[in-house]
């Protein structure tokens, strides 16, 4: 792979010198399909790591489960039962982002308002 200042090079010699894709290539002692592909692409080559899933996307649907029965059951217990034999610290992380969509609704919680969300008529 090249970098953004071999592309720009490329780019440079063959617009600005005239030279054709073998020459720029013999130049630079790359192949000439990478010359080629430079001047094919309209942006800098770019470093793109392909995602890796997480080692809890396995087991997030157990997690699920146990948080839907059971809301507020601590994370070393979810573990003991999925059969967790990893670092807990991923595991705490999934369960910190997954445990509010099933926890009850606080009742003692503060009713707050939008501006322009409530209003009064009293005739």
């Amino acid at each position: 792979m090249i970098d953004v200042e071999d592309w720009a090079e490329i780019r440079r010699m063959h617009r600005v010198e005239g030279l054709s894709a073998r020459a720029v290539a013999r130049q630079l002692g790359i192949s000439r399909n990478t010359v080629l592909r430079a001047l094919a692409s309209d942006r800098p080559p770019q470093y793109r790591r392909s995602p890796k899933g997480s080692a809890v996307d396995a087991v997030e649907p157990a997690v699920r489960e146990f948080l839907k029965q059971t809301p507020t059951m601590p994370v070393t217990v979810i573990a003991e039962r999925i059969g967790w034999e990893r670092g807990l610290t991923i595991l705490r992380e999934r369960v910190r982002e997954l445990r509010p969509a099933y926890l009850p609704v606080d009742p003692v919680s503060r009713t707050t308002y939008e501006p322009g969300e409530l209003a009064q008529c009293d005739l």
